[in-house]
């Protein structure tokens, strides 16, 4: 089966190594260094008393166990420097004595154990030192050249001994902190990488949300345009139908008001659609508070008996703000058209310094009897109370103690245009 790149490939463990190759690698040190140990040991002592057959055979089990101590070294790194430093008197194995040295460094952490090891490290060393110095002293049966002095085997030996002892030692312990580095640097890049993907996550929650949102202010922008002008287009239809007989001439002028309102409807649908497909620089001009007038006339042509009132000092506000407070009023002339066919409705704008109110009142259906009564989805007051919510106004909407009713929002000061920005 195939894996993708950056998937881990299972290691297959063999007792506790964790490779073969570790095994193999072990397992031919430890070969190594038993046949020097007895080997080295059998040569030494031969130069300096006779070896019997028997005792070359116990000398080669004893180099074998000392060297076999290696195959323990990953799993119980002391025991090799145990070992050594038990057999070294009398066994000089200079492989043992190395890779058990380095093995205790690069394997131990430092500093949680650095008594341990600096305390078999010295340990080795010193009997490193004297196994040499007695080496050189005592000499074989014929030295083939003159020893050097007393002072000149001492410093010999202690050269030997540091270059058996410190040197495998500092190696390891440069080798094991190299190791558990790149392994804290292994762990972080995984740490890293489970938080690129939990960001990674976030973001397509953020765009899912993001989508969502700007679907649902897309949905309430067509709501808004649709239902008012088919609201118009529904009463002019109801009129027409009406009029057509008695007053030819009135319902030409009812069937031409419908199909402007119709031609406007497709023109703010196509607006609405092609922010879609524009950027910020090409997006159109929003509905504003400046064009409730044409607005009420709009729906005064279609038969409704509607009034504006506009009252303090014109103020410009944000874009959102002038739009969202447009199609509040756009959604209650919509209703009224819907529910109060005939009643008296009244406009209402005001600039006041802690923002801008506009309200929509209709007072109690009591007018023509016949007028269209449109299907309500409900949720054109609901999408205007949370655009208004949003901007941090307040919105109310609900029926009037003489039976009519009021939509009215209240846009905050902060929403407006200073002159200072515009400078």
């Amino acid at each position: 089966m195939s894996k993708s790149p950056g998937e881990r490939v299972p290691v297959r463990s063999f007792w506790w190594w964790k490779r073969p190759r570790s095994a193999f690698l072990d397992i031919g040190l430890a070969l190594l260094a038993a046949l020097e140990c007895a080997v080295s040991t059998i040569a030494f002592l031969s130069s300096r008393m006779h070896v019997s057959t028997a005792g070359a055979i116990a000398i080669a089990v004893l180099g074998t166990a000392a060297g076999g101590s290696l195959v323990l070294r990953r799993r119980w790194p002391a025991v090799p420097v145990l070992v050594t430093l038990l057999v070294m008197p009398g066994m000089l194995g200079v492989l043992l004595l190395v890779v058990a040295l380095y093995t205790l460094a690069s394997t131990w952490e430092w500093p949680s154990r650095r008594r341990r090891v600096v305390a078999l490290s010295t340990l080795a060393f010193a009997e490193a030192a004297a196994v040499m110095a007695v080496s050189l002293m005592t000499g074989g049966d014929s030295p083939p050249v003159e020893p050097p002095p007393l002072w000149g085997q001492i410093l010999l030996s202690l050269m030997v001994a540091v270059g058996l002892t410190v040197a495998p030692v500092v190696t390891g312990l440069y080798v094991g902190a190299r190791r558990r580095l790149i392994e804290s640097l292994q762990d972080r890049a995984h740490g890293l990488e489970t938080e690129l993907d939990l960001l990674a996550e976030q973001a397509q929650e953020r765009a899912r949300r993001a989508r969502l949102e700007e679907r649902t202010r897309i949905a309430r922008e067509m709501h808004d345009v649709v239902a008012h002008r088919v609201s118009l287009m529904v009463v002019h239809s109801g009129a027409l139908e009406r009029i057509v007989v008695k007053d030819p001439e009135k319902a030409a002028q009812s069937a031409k008001l419908m199909g402007e309102v119709g031609r406007q409807a497709l023109n703010e649908l196509r607006e609405i659609l092609g922010v879609l497909r524009m950027d910020d620089a090409r997006q159109p001009e929003p509905d504003s508070l400046a064009g409730l007038p044409r607005l009420v006339d709009q729906s005064r042509a279609a038969g409704m008996a509607v009034t504006l009132t506009v009252s303090g000092s014109r103020q410009e506000f944000t874009g959102e703000a002038e739009q969202t407070a447009y199609r509040v009023v756009q959604e209650g002339l919509t209703n009224a058209h819907k529910h109060a066919g005939g009643a008296q409705v009244s406009v209402l704008l005001s600039y006041a310094p802690n923002g801008v109110r506009v309200a929509v009142v209709n007072a109690c259906p009591g007018g023509e009897k016949g007028a269209a009564q449109l299907p309500s989805g409900g949720n054109g007051l609901v999408g205007m109370r949370e655009r208004v919510i949003a901007l941090g106004g307040t919105f109310s909407s609900g029926p009037e103690a003489d039976g009519g009713f009021r939509i009215e929002a209240v846009l905050p000061s902060r929403l407006a245009v200073r002159a200072e920005r515009l400078r």
